[in-house]
């Protein structure tokens, strides 16, 4: 921890008084994957961010050209297009993408739009099944797997040839389950885009996964603005007080890996460092449970360690999966991985006038 007078460090180095993200997590006396307790700590600058980053059209439109195409972004998960046939369509900005599955193993996306008046194919933001695409304007109809199958008075049309009218492919790949698309024929490999999170989360195989509840909302705000908002723990203390018996907020870890992904990890059942009257292991478990049901804490325990074990149990028995070896952290903490297109940003930036790539770490 670092205490001292503030003119005493360098940018960067002064951090909350207390126990690190790290100390908590080893505190609880279990064996965690060795990822979850690494420190990766980089100081990106502390430069303003222009207000144009969020509020200028022109800036959002140099976004739309410049960084979306160019972006690995998951569409969607495997398991909403389980079979041959389903397909689901992901929208961003003003790009529609179509994916689906063409054979068991085998997934394509094709741009959401007919090549005669460019009619979308199926519904944004739609999930569906089909045998086949068909716009709903003319009726020009492709295969699952983007080759031409019909055209309504095909003689009418001379100069249209098969190879030529296929639907328009982008890129696909897949890792943990989720379904990802990149617009820009010439990207990279998604490995090399997702950097460390394929050795993270061995730890964790998202592919063994699937998706509980599903809540999507339009939110009146810039898309960075929303993102950062879930990246920190800084609010907490004003946005989120009732939980500062159960919450660590300021003591939260930020890590970068590499030029793209960065993490966060916010613990819980921990009390908040700026709580100034001494809490006690009674009163922060008291307002995990919302004041639902009676639970004991053994002599030496811990809140988090008693709602830990509650959720190990529970869990396992829901899902039909063995918990007993999953530690606190991974039951209950905040752990959020972020895998931003900081390089594209930073590229906007220069072609927008100015601005520090350190400025969109």
């Amino acid at each position: 921890m670092n205490v001292q007078n503030p003119e005493q460090l360098k940018p960067g180095e002064a951090r909350c008084p207390g126990p690190s993200t790290r100390d908590l997590i080893l505190r609880d006396g279990w064996e965690v994957p060795a990822e979850l307790v690494t420190e990766s700590y980089e100081f990106l600058g502390d430069e303003d961010i222009p207000y144009a980053r969020y509020t200028s059209k022109e800036f959002f439109e140099l976004e739309m050209r410049k960084l979306w195409p160019k972006a690995w972004q998951w569409a969607c998960r495997e398991e909403v297009i389980p079979e041959v046939g389903d397909y689901h369509v992901y929208d961003i900005g003003p790009y529609s993408i179509l994916v689906t599955r063409v054979a068991s193993d085998e997934i394509k996306a094709f741009v959401n739009s007919c090549l005669h008046r460019g009619t979308q194919l199926r519904p944004s933001d739609s999930t569906g099944s089909v045998q086949h695409f068909r716009c709903p304007f003319h009726g020009w109809t492709w295969n699952l797997d983007g080759s031409l199958k019909e055209i309504p008075c095909r003689w009418d049309f001379p100069k249209v040839t098969d190879e030529a009218f296929r639907l328009p492919e982008v890129k696909v790949a897949r890792w943990g389950g989720f379904v990802w698309i990149n617009m820009d024929e010439n990207a990279g490999p998604l490995e090399e885009w997702l950097e460390v999170l394929p050795k993270h989360f061995a730890n964790w195989p998202l592919e063994n996964r699937y998706t509980a509840v599903h809540v999507q909302k339009v939110l009146p705000a810039n898309w960075k603005a929303t993102q950062e908002a879930f990246a920190e723990a800084y609010h907490v203390l004003e946005t989120h007080s009732q939980a500062l018996y159960t919450a660590s907020d300021a003591n939260a870890q930020y890590d970068v890996f590499g030029e793209r992904t960065t993490r966060f990890i916010h613990t819980v059942g921990i009390p908040s460092p700026h709580l100034t009257e001494p809490v006690t292991e009674e009163d922060i478990l008291k307002r995990m449970r919302g004041g639902q049901g009676a639970m004991d804490i053994p002599e030496g325990g811990t809140a988090r360690s008693v709602v830990a074990d509650h959720l190990r149990s529970a869990l396992s028995e829901a899902y039909g999966v063995d918990l007993t070896e999953t530690s606190p952290s991974e039951l209950m903490d905040s752990i959020q991985y972020h895998c931003p297109s900081s390089e594209h940003l930073a590229q906007i930036s220069a072609w927008y006038g100015g601005g520090s790539a350190s400025s969109w770490g």
